[in-house]
């Protein structure tokens, strides 16, 4: 699986941004599509899951404020970001998960990461 991951940039605290996860491959073996983000010194951070079942999950630090959404037409997962504050500065990364058997036909999840999209939030 490929990923393309864009629509990063600079905004205002309070504002809002919508990144894109663009999905490429083997889309059918994904079982789950997350967003993270990572800051200078700080390990990567789960800031939001989907499920190829359509159930989510967030971190408590943007619930209520961030939606992750999916249009599988496009094969695209979305992540809508509201009322951004400036601790929300980060390279944001898309990841997916995929499912697959080995040669002892034992489950495997495999991920794959897209490159990072930059966050800014200005105060």
């Amino acid at each position: 699986v490929q990923l393309q991951a864009s629509g990063g940039g600079l905004v205002q605290a309070g504002g809002s941004l919508k990144l894109a996860c663009a999905a490429s491959g083997s889309i059918r073996s994904i079982t789950a599509v997350g967003w993270y983000r990572q800051g200078p010194g700080r390990e990567r951070e789960l800031v939001a899951t989907i499920t190829s079942g359509g159930n989510t999950n967030y971190a408590d630090s943007v619930k209520g404020r961030f939606t992750i959404s999916r249009d599988n037409a496009k094969n695209t997962v979305y992540l809508q970001m509201n009322s951004l504050k400036p601790e929300d500065t980060d390279v944001y990364y898309c990841a997916a998960d995929t499912l697959y058997y080995n040669d002892y036909s034992e489950p495997v999840v495999d991920r794959s990461w897209g490159q990072g999209t930059l966050v800014t939030v200005s105060s």
